[in-house]
Protein backbone atom coordinates (compact mmCIF):
# COMPACT_ATOMS: atom_id res chain seq x y z
CA UNK A 1 0.00 0.00 0.00
CA UNK A 2 2.65 2.46 0.68
CA UNK A 3 4.68 1.96 -2.08
CA UNK A 4 1.50 2.61 -4.22
CA UNK A 5 0.82 5.82 -2.50
CA UNK A 6 3.85 7.14 -3.13
CA UNK A 7 3.89 5.93 -7.12
CA UNK A 8 0.15 7.77 -6.77
CA UNK A 9 2.10 10.68 -5.46
CA UNK A 10 1.25 10.97 -2.12
CA UNK A 11 4.45 12.42 0.19
CA UNK A 12 5.80 9.77 2.69
CA UNK A 13 8.67 11.20 4.10
CA UNK A 14 9.87 8.34 6.03
CA UNK A 15 7.87 5.05 4.62
CA UNK A 16 9.55 2.53 6.87
CA UNK A 17 7.80 4.49 9.79
CA UNK A 18 4.51 4.64 8.25
CA UNK A 19 2.02 2.18 8.92
CA UNK A 20 -1.34 2.09 6.96
CA UNK A 21 -3.76 -0.89 8.09
CA UNK A 22 -5.19 -3.51 5.22
CA UNK A 23 -8.94 -2.21 5.81
CA UNK A 24 -7.61 1.28 3.93
CA UNK A 25 -9.33 1.59 0.91
CA UNK A 26 -6.39 3.03 -1.82
CA UNK A 27 -8.88 5.18 -3.85
CA UNK A 28 -9.73 7.08 -0.36
CA UNK A 29 -6.41 8.25 -0.23
CA UNK A 30 -5.68 11.50 -3.07
CA UNK A 31 -2.64 12.21 -4.11
CA UNK A 32 -2.82 16.06 -4.67
CA UNK A 33 -0.41 17.62 -2.30
CA UNK A 34 -0.93 14.98 0.65
CA UNK A 35 2.41 14.21 2.64
CA UNK A 36 2.44 11.59 5.50
CA UNK A 37 4.94 12.27 8.24
CA UNK A 38 7.45 10.42 9.76
CA UNK A 39 5.04 7.60 12.48
CA UNK A 40 1.68 8.30 11.10
CA UNK A 41 -0.71 5.44 11.66
CA UNK A 42 -4.08 5.31 9.39
CA UNK A 43 -6.57 2.58 9.95
CA UNK A 44 -9.98 1.62 8.71
CA UNK A 45 -12.32 1.40 5.87
CA UNK A 46 -13.85 4.30 6.28
CA UNK A 47 -10.87 6.66 6.14
CA UNK A 48 -10.85 8.87 3.02
CA UNK A 49 -7.87 11.94 3.11
CA UNK A 50 -8.69 14.38 0.61
CA UNK A 51 -6.45 16.40 -1.41
CA UNK A 52 -3.73 19.02 0.30
CA UNK A 53 -4.04 16.98 3.88
CA UNK A 54 -1.00 17.51 6.08
CA UNK A 55 -0.58 14.44 8.73
CA UNK A 56 1.80 14.59 11.64
CA UNK A 57 4.22 17.76 10.90
CA UNK A 58 4.82 17.80 14.72
CA UNK A 59 4.38 14.38 16.11
CA UNK A 60 3.04 11.21 14.81
CA UNK A 61 -0.68 11.06 14.22
CA UNK A 62 -3.30 8.01 14.61
CA UNK A 63 -6.32 8.33 12.54
CA UNK A 64 -9.01 5.07 12.31
CA UNK A 65 -12.27 5.62 10.32
CA UNK A 66 -11.85 9.52 9.86
CA UNK A 67 -13.18 11.80 7.15
CA UNK A 68 -10.71 14.18 6.27
CA UNK A 69 -10.96 16.69 4.12
CA UNK A 70 -9.03 18.60 1.88
CA UNK A 71 -6.40 21.44 3.06
CA UNK A 72 -6.17 19.64 6.67
CA UNK A 73 -3.69 20.10 9.32
CA UNK A 74 -3.42 17.24 11.71
CA UNK A 75 -0.23 18.10 13.34
CA UNK A 76 0.09 15.52 16.20
CA UNK A 77 -2.04 13.01 18.13
CA UNK A 78 -5.32 10.15 17.90
CA UNK A 79 -8.42 10.56 15.82
CA UNK A 80 -10.92 8.19 15.69
CA UNK A 81 -14.22 8.77 14.11
CA UNK A 82 -14.66 12.27 13.24
CA UNK A 83 -14.67 14.81 10.29
CA UNK A 84 -12.06 17.33 9.18
CA UNK A 85 -14.09 20.29 6.29
CA UNK A 86 -12.10 22.40 4.53
CA UNK A 87 -9.23 24.07 6.37
CA UNK A 88 -9.88 22.31 9.65
CA UNK A 89 -6.40 22.33 11.85
CA UNK A 90 -5.34 20.24 15.17
CA UNK A 91 -2.41 20.99 17.04
CA UNK A 92 0.40 18.41 18.87
CA UNK A 93 -1.20 16.08 21.76
CA UNK A 94 -5.03 16.06 20.32
CA UNK A 95 -7.23 13.20 21.27
CA UNK A 96 -10.47 13.52 19.15
CA UNK A 97 -12.75 10.62 19.74
CA UNK A 98 -16.35 9.26 17.90
CA UNK A 99 -18.95 12.47 16.93
CA UNK A 100 -17.00 14.98 16.73
CA UNK A 101 -17.14 17.87 13.44
CA UNK A 102 -14.83 20.54 12.39
CA UNK A 103 -16.24 22.59 9.76
CA UNK A 104 -14.37 24.81 7.56
CA UNK A 105 -11.28 26.10 9.53
CA UNK A 106 -12.02 25.70 12.71
CA UNK A 107 -8.54 24.44 15.13
CA UNK A 108 -7.56 23.59 18.54
CA UNK A 109 -4.39 24.28 19.37
CA UNK A 110 -1.95 21.29 20.90
CA UNK A 111 -3.16 18.84 23.83
CA UNK A 112 -6.98 19.43 23.60
CA UNK A 113 -9.72 16.32 23.85
CA UNK A 114 -12.69 16.16 22.14
CA UNK A 115 -15.33 13.65 22.14
CA UNK A 116 -19.35 14.44 21.07
CA UNK A 117 -18.18 17.81 19.77
CA UNK A 118 -19.15 20.35 16.71
CA UNK A 119 -17.61 23.19 15.92
CA UNK A 120 -18.89 25.83 13.56
CA UNK A 121 -16.69 27.41 11.11
CA UNK A 122 -13.69 29.32 12.42
CA UNK A 123 -14.24 28.86 16.05
CA UNK A 124 -11.05 28.21 17.98
CA UNK A 125 -9.32 26.26 21.01
CA UNK A 126 -6.26 27.31 22.55
CA UNK A 127 -4.23 24.47 24.71
CA UNK A 128 -4.19 22.33 27.47
CA UNK A 129 -8.71 21.82 26.67
CA UNK A 130 -10.63 19.12 27.51
CA UNK A 131 -14.07 20.11 26.18
CA UNK A 132 -16.10 16.92 25.30
CA UNK A 133 -19.89 16.58 24.83
CA UNK A 134 -20.48 20.01 23.17
CA UNK A 135 -21.54 22.19 20.37
CA UNK A 136 -19.97 25.84 19.62
CA UNK A 137 -20.53 28.33 17.14
CA UNK A 138 -20.26 32.53 16.62
CA UNK A 139 -18.38 34.76 14.62
CA UNK A 140 -17.86 35.31 10.84
CA UNK A 141 -14.76 34.54 9.68
CA UNK A 142 -10.68 33.72 11.28
CA UNK A 143 -10.28 37.44 12.51
CA UNK A 144 -13.49 37.38 14.23
CA UNK A 145 -14.48 34.13 15.79
CA UNK A 146 -15.95 32.36 19.04
CA UNK A 147 -12.98 31.18 21.12
CA UNK A 148 -12.28 29.20 24.19
CA UNK A 149 -9.36 30.14 26.04
CA UNK A 150 -6.06 28.14 27.18
CA UNK A 151 -6.51 25.93 29.88
CA UNK A 152 -10.77 25.20 29.73
CA UNK A 153 -12.66 22.41 30.89
CA UNK A 154 -16.38 21.48 30.14
CA UNK A 155 -17.48 19.54 33.24
CA UNK A 156 -19.96 16.52 31.28
CA UNK A 157 -19.81 14.16 34.38
CA UNK A 158 -22.12 14.57 36.97
CA UNK A 159 -21.45 13.06 41.12
CA UNK A 160 -24.99 11.64 39.95
CA UNK A 161 -22.32 9.52 37.15
CA UNK A 162 -24.15 10.75 34.06
CA UNK A 163 -23.40 12.63 31.10
CA UNK A 164 -26.74 13.85 30.08
CA UNK A 165 -24.83 17.28 29.80
CA UNK A 166 -24.36 18.34 26.65
CA UNK A 167 -23.68 22.32 26.69
CA UNK A 168 -24.85 24.70 23.38
CA UNK A 169 -22.64 27.56 22.87
CA UNK A 170 -24.88 29.30 20.53
CA UNK A 171 -26.72 27.61 18.30
CA UNK A 172 -27.96 25.77 14.40
CA UNK A 173 -30.29 28.20 13.47
CA UNK A 174 -27.97 31.44 13.66
CA UNK A 175 -25.20 29.74 14.13
CA UNK A 176 -25.20 28.25 9.91
CA UNK A 177 -25.89 31.91 9.36
CA UNK A 178 -21.61 32.84 10.10
CA UNK A 179 -23.51 36.41 11.23
CA UNK A 180 -23.37 36.19 14.99
CA UNK A 181 -21.05 38.04 17.26
CA UNK A 182 -18.16 35.57 18.82
CA UNK A 183 -18.38 33.65 21.97
CA UNK A 184 -15.70 33.99 24.38
CA UNK A 185 -14.89 31.24 27.27
CA UNK A 186 -12.07 32.37 28.89
CA UNK A 187 -9.06 30.62 30.36
CA UNK A 188 -8.36 28.58 33.35
CA UNK A 189 -12.34 28.35 33.39
CA UNK A 190 -14.59 26.01 33.22
CA UNK A 191 -18.49 25.44 32.17
CA UNK A 192 -20.56 22.88 33.87
CA UNK A 193 -22.98 21.56 31.74
CA UNK A 194 -25.85 21.17 30.35
CA UNK A 195 -25.68 25.10 29.80
CA UNK A 196 -26.79 26.84 27.10
CA UNK A 197 -24.81 30.10 26.07
CA UNK A 198 -26.18 33.08 24.00
CA UNK A 199 -24.09 34.92 21.26
CA UNK A 200 -21.71 37.56 22.23
CA UNK A 201 -21.53 36.58 26.18
CA UNK A 202 -18.11 36.48 27.12
CA UNK A 203 -17.38 34.19 30.36
CA UNK A 204 -14.53 35.83 32.47
CA UNK A 205 -11.00 33.74 32.89
CA UNK A 206 -10.94 32.00 36.11
CA UNK A 207 -14.79 31.22 36.09
CA UNK A 208 -16.95 28.35 36.56
CA UNK A 209 -19.69 29.18 34.99
CA UNK A 210 -22.65 26.62 35.76
CA UNK A 211 -25.63 28.94 34.77
CA UNK A 212 -27.56 29.42 31.30
CA UNK A 213 -26.67 32.70 29.66
CA UNK A 214 -29.63 33.42 27.27
CA UNK A 215 -29.12 37.31 27.11
CA UNK A 216 -26.47 38.08 24.24
CA UNK A 217 -23.51 40.17 24.75
CA UNK A 218 -23.19 39.83 28.69
CA UNK A 219 -19.78 39.54 30.44
CA UNK A 220 -20.69 36.63 33.28
CA UNK A 221 -18.39 35.80 35.68
CA UNK A 222 -17.98 34.02 39.18
CA UNK A 223 -16.07 34.78 41.99
CA UNK A 224 -14.11 32.65 44.10
CA UNK A 225 -17.21 31.02 46.00
CA UNK A 226 -16.92 30.82 49.71
CA UNK A 227 -15.91 27.86 51.44
CA UNK A 228 -17.97 25.00 54.04
CA UNK A 229 -19.81 22.31 53.15
CA UNK A 230 -23.96 21.49 53.09
CA UNK A 231 -25.94 18.41 53.23
CA UNK A 232 -25.30 16.25 50.15
CA UNK A 233 -26.56 12.71 49.05
CA UNK A 234 -24.94 10.76 45.84
CA UNK A 235 -27.92 9.79 43.76
CA UNK A 236 -30.49 12.66 44.11
CA UNK A 237 -32.04 14.58 41.06
CA UNK A 238 -32.87 17.59 42.41
CA UNK A 239 -32.85 19.87 39.11
CA UNK A 240 -34.63 17.40 36.83
CA UNK A 241 -36.36 20.19 34.58
CA UNK A 242 -33.57 22.24 33.40
CA UNK A 243 -31.73 19.17 32.97
CA UNK A 244 -34.09 17.35 30.59
CA UNK A 245 -35.04 20.40 28.90
CA UNK A 246 -31.86 21.56 27.78
CA UNK A 247 -30.83 18.30 26.69
CA UNK A 248 -34.06 18.70 24.32
CA UNK A 249 -32.95 21.89 22.49
CA UNK A 250 -29.60 20.41 22.46
CA UNK A 251 -31.06 17.60 20.08
CA UNK A 252 -33.32 19.72 18.28
CA UNK A 253 -30.01 21.49 17.26
CA UNK A 254 -28.48 18.63 16.27
CA UNK A 255 -31.70 17.75 14.12
CA UNK A 256 -32.06 21.00 12.78
CA UNK A 257 -28.29 20.96 11.34
CA UNK A 258 -28.96 17.48 9.67
CA UNK A 259 -31.58 19.32 7.80
CA UNK A 260 -28.96 22.01 6.97
CA UNK A 261 -26.30 19.19 5.46
CA UNK A 262 -28.79 17.29 3.80
CA UNK A 263 -30.82 20.35 2.03
CA UNK A 264 -28.40 23.08 2.06
CA UNK A 265 -24.98 21.43 2.42
CA UNK A 266 -25.32 18.22 -0.09
CA UNK A 267 -25.62 20.96 -2.95
CA UNK A 268 -21.93 22.18 -2.61
CA UNK A 269 -20.89 18.37 -3.27
CA UNK A 270 -18.24 18.57 -5.53
CA UNK A 271 -14.30 18.65 -5.85
CA UNK A 272 -13.40 21.06 -2.37
CA UNK A 273 -16.65 18.85 -0.41
CA UNK A 274 -16.48 15.13 -2.45
CA UNK A 275 -19.70 12.96 -2.27
CA UNK A 276 -17.50 10.90 0.73
CA UNK A 277 -17.00 13.76 2.57
CA UNK A 278 -20.51 14.87 2.62
CA UNK A 279 -21.67 10.93 3.69
CA UNK A 280 -19.57 10.84 6.03
CA UNK A 281 -20.31 14.51 7.76
CA UNK A 282 -23.94 12.87 7.86
CA UNK A 283 -23.22 9.75 9.23
CA UNK A 284 -21.23 10.88 12.41
CA UNK A 285 -23.73 13.63 13.05
CA UNK A 286 -26.63 10.88 13.11
CA UNK A 287 -23.96 9.33 15.71
CA UNK A 288 -23.94 12.33 17.68
CA UNK A 289 -27.65 12.83 17.69
CA UNK A 290 -28.11 9.36 19.14
CA UNK A 291 -25.10 9.29 21.66
CA UNK A 292 -27.07 11.93 23.26
CA UNK A 293 -30.43 9.69 23.26
CA UNK A 294 -28.05 7.06 24.73
CA UNK A 295 -27.10 9.10 27.59
CA UNK A 296 -30.71 10.73 28.25
CA UNK A 297 -31.55 7.00 28.00
CA UNK A 298 -28.87 6.59 30.94
CA UNK A 299 -30.40 9.90 33.04
CA UNK A 300 -33.21 8.27 32.95
CA UNK A 301 -33.06 5.32 34.37
CA UNK A 302 -30.77 7.00 37.12
CA UNK A 303 -34.12 8.84 38.21
CA UNK A 304 -35.88 6.14 39.15
CA UNK A 305 -33.41 5.09 42.01
CA UNK A 306 -32.89 8.99 42.67
CA UNK A 307 -37.05 9.21 43.31
CA UNK A 308 -36.76 6.58 46.44
CA UNK A 309 -33.28 8.00 47.62
CA UNK A 310 -35.08 11.77 47.29
CA UNK A 311 -38.21 10.43 49.32
CA UNK A 312 -36.00 9.23 52.37
CA UNK A 313 -34.10 12.25 52.73
CA UNK A 314 -36.75 14.70 51.71
CA UNK A 315 -39.29 12.71 53.98
CA UNK A 316 -43.02 14.09 54.01
CA UNK A 317 -41.64 17.70 52.36
CA UNK A 318 -40.31 15.79 48.93
CA UNK A 319 -41.90 17.52 46.30
CA UNK A 320 -44.93 16.43 44.40
CA UNK A 321 -43.87 17.91 40.95
CA UNK A 322 -40.35 16.50 41.21
CA UNK A 323 -41.02 13.15 41.70
CA UNK A 324 -43.95 13.46 38.97
CA UNK A 325 -40.97 14.52 36.36
CA UNK A 326 -38.95 12.01 37.86
CA UNK A 327 -41.69 8.94 37.22
CA UNK A 328 -42.82 10.62 33.96
CA UNK A 329 -39.38 10.97 32.31
CA UNK A 330 -38.47 6.74 33.38
CA UNK A 331 -41.52 6.05 32.66
CA UNK A 332 -41.31 7.18 28.81
CA UNK A 333 -37.75 7.29 27.87
CA UNK A 334 -38.15 4.37 25.35
CA UNK A 335 -40.77 6.55 23.11
CA UNK A 336 -37.89 9.05 21.98
CA UNK A 337 -36.21 6.60 19.76
CA UNK A 338 -39.28 6.84 17.88
CA UNK A 339 -39.90 10.82 17.85
CA UNK A 340 -36.19 11.33 16.53
CA UNK A 341 -36.91 8.77 13.87
CA UNK A 342 -40.05 10.35 12.85
CA UNK A 343 -38.83 13.69 12.21
CA UNK A 344 -35.45 12.33 10.89
CA UNK A 345 -37.40 11.13 8.22
CA UNK A 346 -39.17 14.12 8.02
CA UNK A 347 -35.83 15.33 6.85
CA UNK A 348 -35.53 13.20 4.49
CA UNK A 349 -38.98 13.46 2.56
CA UNK A 350 -38.70 16.92 3.15
CA UNK A 351 -38.87 18.70 -0.59
CA UNK A 352 -37.46 22.22 -1.48
CA UNK A 353 -38.57 25.62 0.42
CA UNK A 354 -38.11 29.37 -0.54
CA UNK A 355 -34.49 29.05 1.42
CA UNK A 356 -33.01 25.86 0.10
CA UNK A 357 -34.06 27.27 -3.81
CA UNK A 358 -32.85 30.62 -3.02
CA UNK A 359 -29.07 28.95 -1.67
CA UNK A 360 -29.51 26.75 -5.16
CA UNK A 361 -29.69 29.31 -7.15
CA UNK A 362 -27.33 31.59 -5.24
CA UNK A 363 -24.48 28.82 -6.48
CA UNK A 364 -25.27 28.03 -9.80
CA UNK A 365 -25.08 31.65 -10.64
CA UNK A 366 -21.99 32.44 -8.35
CA UNK A 367 -20.50 28.70 -8.51
CA UNK A 368 -18.81 30.02 -4.99
CA UNK A 369 -17.58 27.65 -2.19
CA UNK A 370 -20.26 27.29 0.84
CA UNK A 371 -18.65 29.50 2.67
CA UNK A 372 -18.80 32.27 -0.46
CA UNK A 373 -22.39 31.70 -0.52
CA UNK A 374 -23.77 31.90 2.81
CA UNK A 375 -21.34 34.91 3.87
CA UNK A 376 -23.18 36.54 0.71
CA UNK A 377 -26.47 36.27 2.23
CA UNK A 378 -28.19 39.35 3.19
CA UNK A 379 -30.30 40.22 6.06
CA UNK A 380 -33.81 38.63 5.07
CA UNK A 381 -32.29 35.98 3.27
CA UNK A 382 -30.42 34.82 6.64
CA UNK A 383 -33.72 35.61 8.68
CA UNK A 384 -35.23 32.74 6.26
CA UNK A 385 -32.51 30.54 6.61
CA UNK A 386 -32.78 30.65 10.64
CA UNK A 387 -36.54 30.71 10.65
CA UNK A 388 -36.93 27.23 9.11
CA UNK A 389 -33.95 25.64 11.57
CA UNK A 390 -35.83 26.88 14.24
CA UNK A 391 -38.93 25.34 13.17
CA UNK A 392 -36.97 22.23 13.40
CA UNK A 393 -35.49 22.95 16.65
CA UNK A 394 -39.18 23.70 18.23
CA UNK A 395 -40.99 20.63 16.47
CA UNK A 396 -38.10 18.50 18.13
CA UNK A 397 -38.77 19.99 21.58
CA UNK A 398 -41.92 20.19 21.11
CA UNK A 399 -42.28 16.51 20.43
CA UNK A 400 -39.84 15.39 23.47
CA UNK A 401 -42.32 17.98 25.77
CA UNK A 402 -45.59 16.22 24.55
CA UNK A 403 -43.90 12.64 25.81
CA UNK A 404 -43.37 14.30 29.39
CA UNK A 405 -46.30 16.59 30.67
CA UNK A 406 -45.32 16.98 33.86
CA UNK A 407 -42.06 18.95 32.59
CA UNK A 408 -45.09 21.48 31.82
Amino acid sequence: MIDRLIKKGVQITNPESVRIGDDVEFDRIKAKGVAIHTGCKIFGEKTLICEGVQLGYEAPVTIKNCYVGPHVKLKGGYFENAVFLEGAEAGFGAHVRAGTIFEEQASIAHTVGLKQTILFPFVTLGSLINFCDCFMAGGTSRKNHSEVGSSYIHFNYTPNQDKATASLIGDVPGGVMLNQAPIFLGGQGGLVGPCRIAYGTVIAAGSIYRKDQLKPDRLVFEGGGRGGSVPYTTGIYRSVKRQAMNNFIYLGNLVALMAWYKHVRKQFVGNRFPDALFHGLVDILKMAIFERVRRFYAFCEKLKASAGLYRRHAGEGASAALLAQKDDLYAKRNEIDSVIETVLREIDEQGSNDFIALIEQKRLSTNGSYLDVILDLDGREQNIGSAWLQSIVDHLVDEMRSLFPSLG
